[in-house]
């Protein structure tokens, strides 16, 4: 009894896992560390076999200095990808640092091992809701989709051209901030209108003494209006989500 092996096909899917494994560790939601590095790269194996026809197709085997070339080459490709998912979906931590810098919440900032953020209660809020809703609006099938048309802009073993990550990174940054204020900015418009109110006050009755009872008043507006951002996370999510998705099909296309 003889077994065959093709090897140009397990070279192929060696090379796709790198790349799956490289995308898992920094995209959201997989990049949350409670999910342990085993299972991330047991779905990247996993991942790696369910697009082996398409990645393998054309592949060529490669002597032993290639193929570590190409090895290092699919870690960038697959980091520099997730690296652009996180950007993307950094909108919403950034949202919620906004709100924290307003509401006065920024004096109570934290450090989450789980997902690498620093920031108050509404930053690690909207980052935790933020997760919680991509698996349970089955978004992140969005973001493994993006993933398995890379294959098809970028092959394995032919590592990427800069420019095109470069730009896709820029547009991605921009829209992120645009994002961020989207999301925080009626509130962040009705704290600034509390504090020229109080400063008004202030002026008017000096010894009303208004900011001191301004603390009191800006957290119950912040809690308030922040349950409305919090009710439009789900459509925000799933754009975001949708973004993501061109972003990483855009490199290479």
């Amino acid at each position: 009894m003889s077994i065959t092996l093709d090897q140009a096909w397990i070279e192929a899917v060696m090379l796709a896992s790198v790349r799956m494994v490289a995308f898992l560790v920094i995209a959201p939601p997989f990049s949350y560390n409670a999910f342990p590095i085993r299972v991330k790269a047991m779905l990247g194996i996993g991942l790696a076999l369910a697009v082996a026809p398409a990645a393998a197709d054309g592949y060529e085997l490669q002597g032993t200095a290639d193929y570590f070339t190409a090895l290092v080459l699919e870690i960038l490709v697959g980091g520099l990808l997730g690296f652009l998912v996180m950007v993307v979906f950094a909108a919403i931590q950034s949202a919620g640092y906004l709100i924290d810098l307003f509401g006065g919440f920024s004096l109570a900032q934290a450090f989450d091992p789980q997902s690498m953020v620093n920031g108050a209660q509404f930053t690690r809020l909207f980052q935790l809701t933020a997760l919680a809703l991509l698996f349970a609006s089955d978004g992140y099938q969005l973001v493994i989709a993006g993933l398995v048309r890379s294959f098809t802009a970028l092959p394995l073993g032919g590592g990427v051209d800069l420019a095109e990550p470069a730009q896709a990174l820029i547009a991605a940054a921009s829209q992120m901030f645009l994002a961020a204020v989207q999301i925080a900015g009626p509130l962040l418009v009705v704290l600034f209108l509390a504090d020229a109110g109080l400063g008004l006050l202030t002026r008017v009755a000096p010894q009303l003494n208004a900011f001191a009872l301004g603390f009191p008043l800006k957290i119950l507006l912040t809690l308030t209006l922040a349950s409305v951002v919090f009710l439009a996370l789900p459509r925000i999510v799933s754009a975001l989500a949708q973004d993501a998705f061109e972003a990483v099909t855009g490199v290479g296309g």
